[in-house]
């Protein structure tokens, strides 16, 4: 079955160059790379083109980096992470449980682990892969996000709820209700919001990281299974699977502002300066869209089932 629901799929990428999923914004001209879960392959796209391909072993779903520019990728079935540093081949890690949604600290020594079918997120090191810290959340942990404060959350699909959990601890400091599924999960640029995808219901939670409240439930399209943030924190885009189309939503009023057309079963979204990449599962490529027009201006192939869309800074060498 081409849509793996028993896993389910991964969206965006993560905020701020740590975690799965959600979005990170980077400097026009930086390459985004596209992780294809079907295809067990990453591309680099530079300047509008694959630029280069790294093959991967069986289906790998999320993606997170550090600040050298290593990449790290799960495989839910394999039970494993990839590490792709600069200038060396792929290693992989192995994990005890489903490694699902993945987030990694900035100085690349620890990475954090959604078991998908245990219910918990490990912590292990980057280096070694061994376990040093577990903390219980929800059911079907999807997306993980961190943030500069050493606080990670967690998007628990079936539990209806976002697990927040201090890093340092290991402990889950508080748990935030959502909508129905959440799944996708992205930070505004100054972290005072965390935005929420919730696939089921069909909106979107925007939740106070100060209070660790939610603040405000928004209707967000046909199936929003992807989230990012534009890098001035102005508009959120979150792509609706079911609708062919990323919705625009105004972040200061919370209100649509747009719907862009893009291509058949969008999932992973991201941010790159002044365009956002999207990925479309069934047509195996991306979307570009111009976040001044709010136009898809192209569509780039790639390997089959692309899932996650990562943008970051190029990596040293």
């Amino acid at each position: 079955m081409r849509h793996l629901w028993l896993i389910a799929a991964l969206a965006g990428a993560a905020a701020a160059g740590t975690g799965a999923g959600i979005s990170v914004a980077s400097a026009a001209g930086d390459p985004v790379w596209v992780v294809s879960q079907q295809g067990a392959e990453l591309a680099r796209i530079e300047a509008g083109t694959v630029a280069g391909r790294i093959p991967l072993g069986p289906a790998p779903v999320a993606a997170a980096t550090d600040r050298a520019g290593r990449l790290y990728l799960t495989h839910p079935d394999g039970r494993a992470v990839t590490v792709v540093a600069p200038g060396e081949p792929p290693r992989r890690l192995p994990v005890p449980g489903q490694a699902f949604g993945l987030a990694a600290s900035p100085d690349g020594a620890h990475l954090f682990v959604g078991d998908w079918s245990g219910d918990r997120v490990l912590k292990i090191s980057a280096a070694t892969g061994a376990v040093e810290g577990a903390a219980a959340v929800g059911r079907d942990p999807a997306h993980l996000v961190l943030d500069r404060r050493g606080r990670l959350y967690v998007a628990d699909r079936e539990s209806r709820q976002v697990s927040v959990i201090d890093t340092g601890t290991m402990a889950r400091v508080a748990v935030v209700p959502t909508g129905e599924a959440p799944f996708a999960l992205a930070l505004a640029p100054d972290e005072a919001s965390l935005y929420v995808a919730n696939v089921r219901s069909g909106d979107l939670t925007v939740i106070d990281t100060a209070t660790l409240r939610a603040r405000a439930t928004v209707p967000a399209g046909r199936m929003p299974y992807g989230v990012a943030v534009t890098g001035d924190g102005s508009r959120i885009l979150v792509t609706n699977q079911h609708a062919a189309a990323v919705t625009v939503i105004d972040a200061a009023r919370l209100e649509i502002v747009a719907n862009v057309a893009v291509g058949p079963y969008p999932e992973g979204i991201a941010v790159a300066g002044p365009l956002a990449y999207v990925a479309n599962w069934f047509s195996d490529d991306v979307s570009v869209i111009d976040l001044a027009t709010w136009r898809e201006t192209a569509r780039i192939k790639v390997a089959e089932g692309p899932r996650t869309v990562l943008a970051v800074g190029e990596p040293a060498r």
